[in-house]
């Protein structure tokens, strides 16, 4: 039976107050819309169709060829949407789900797939016990199922008092849908038309309606608001740290670390407040991250540590100290054993083994070999105004403090540059580069000042 899951994303985002569409909003790295998506991918959907509106051409843009879309011209309510997909559905079942509702979880939705197959259903709503449910459409049940979604403002007391309401996911039958999307009327003086008011018409017809309740509200957060995002976040931060947790790791202060779904950490891994974990990041074992680190879609090998730094799409080998204050850039390698020490950058460049660039270091465009002193104050000159040039630096060599390297020029194995050298030429192996000014010393000097 073909599986349908139709993902209403056409919102005007009037209260996001944001040129971009509400569905767009990272959460964690990943759209609120991106999330759906994946979930729709997650239970096994035979087609995806996402329904936007006509000024929105960046979903299709982000989201590519993968997905099938439908405008909703007029933006006319939730069955208006619907109804714009219903041409293009095939019969079987047909999930619809909200591209700015994105803490949903696959089981809830493979458990209302068998709901609704199990118990003979023609529609199933997901629905959810609300500790306060002020505000919600409320279930109203029968004998025979779910009769009518009454929302808060139409509820009689009695009514009011339910606390099962309504989440706006519902799963149908798809040949049915079809047959009864058209008998939705306006319920508002927008002529907007509320996919809900289906319920009443599949009971009406003699088909069978009913809801499954799950207790997890947070489930069905929306993102209307910046509130609402923030509330999600802190929600799916919530859902990542408690699984690495559970996996291995000691995440010190949990509610200040921030975990992209797409990092990787291997168990035995120590991670202090503030830091912030995002894109294909991999953290090997008995690593110590943080505090106050960024990394980025980096490698980091097994008891390496790393404190207060930011560190971007780069490689970092075994029981390596990085920080405080360190700065690595995109395409750098640094190997085992180093010190990357306080405000030192490295832009794309490698740094071998038993290295060690401890302070006040800027190393661009070079490759450094391994067992290498770098003093305090180095610069490597990469730019010549025009093109960006780079530098070798071989194993074993002494850099001293306060020495420019104008690049391209190779220093090779075992040289010693002297502090205060201005390179601008190789140096051979084992030798000394000594470029700096002599020192004059005029005895006396500020006495004579005086006379």
């Amino acid at each position: 039976m073909k599986r349908n899951t139709l993902i209403l994303a056409a919102g005007k985002s009037t209260r996001m107050k944001s040129k971009k569409s509400k569905v767009l909003h990272e959460i964690l790295g990943k759209s609120s819309l991106a999330y759906v998506v994946d979930l729709a991918h997650d239970i096994d959907s035979d087609e995806i169709f996402v329904i936007v509106s006509p000024q929105e051409e960046n979903i299709q843009l982000l989201f590519g060829e993968e997905l099938n879309y439908v405008t909703q011209l007029q933006q006319l309510g939730t069955g208006d949407a619907v109804a714009s997909a219903a041409p293009f559905l095939e019969d079987g079942t047909t999930l619809v789900l909200y591209g700015d509702v994105p803490c949903l979880r696959q089981e809830s939705l493979l458990d209302l797939f068998d709901f609704h197959e199990e118990q003979g259903n023609d529609l199933s709503i997901l629905s959810v016990e609300m500790k306060d449910p002020t505000g919600y459409g409320r279930i109203v049940r029968d004998a025979l199922g779910v009769m009518a979604i009454v929302e808060h403002r139409d509820a009689s007391e009695e009514q009011c008092e339910i606390r099962e309401i309504n989440s706006g996911i519902l799963l149908m039958n798809t040949e049915l849908l079809k047959m009864y999307i058209t008998e939705l009327t306006p319920s508002n003086v927008q002529g907007e038309l509320y996919l809900t008011d289906l319920v009443e018409i599949f009971r009406r017809a003699g088909h069978k309606v009913d809801a499954m309740r799950i207790d997890e509200e947070e489930q069905i957060v929306g993102i209307n608001t910046r509130r609402q995002l923030a509330e999600a976040t802190r929600i799916m931060q919530q859902r990542v740290n408690t699984y690495w947790m559970e996996n291995g790791v000691t995440l010190i202060n949990p509610d200040t670390i921030f975990i992209e779904e797409s990092v990787e950490i291997e168990p035995d891994v120590v991670i202090w407040p503030g830091t912030f974990l995002k894109g294909e990041t991999h953290i090997s074992t008995d690593c110590e991250i943080g505090p106050e680190v960024t990394l980025d879609s980096t490698f980091v090998g097994v008891g390496t540590r790393i404190l207060r730094s930011t560190v971007m799409q780069a490689e970092i080998g075994d029981n390596t100290q990085v920080g405080p204050y360190t700065y690595i850039r995109p395409n750098s390698v640094i190997g085992d054993n180093c010190r990357i020490g306080d405000f030192v950058e490295i832009k794309n460049s490698s740094v071998g083994s038993g290295t060690k660039v401890s302070h006040l270091t800027y190393v661009g465009d070079a490759d450094l070999g391994e067992d290498i002193n770098v003093g305090c104050g180095v610069v490597f000159v990469n730019y010549d105004g025009k093109l960006k040039q780079r530098s070798v630096i071989e194993d074993g060599v002494f850099l001293g403090c306060n020495t420019n390297i104008v690049a391209p020029l190779k220093v090779e194995t075992g040289a010693y540059v002297a502090a205060g050298t201005t390179l601008t030429e190789d140096v051979p192996k084992d030798s000394l580069a000594i470029g700096r000014s002599r020192v004059t010393i005029k005895t006396n000097w500020r006495n004579k000042q005086g006379e």
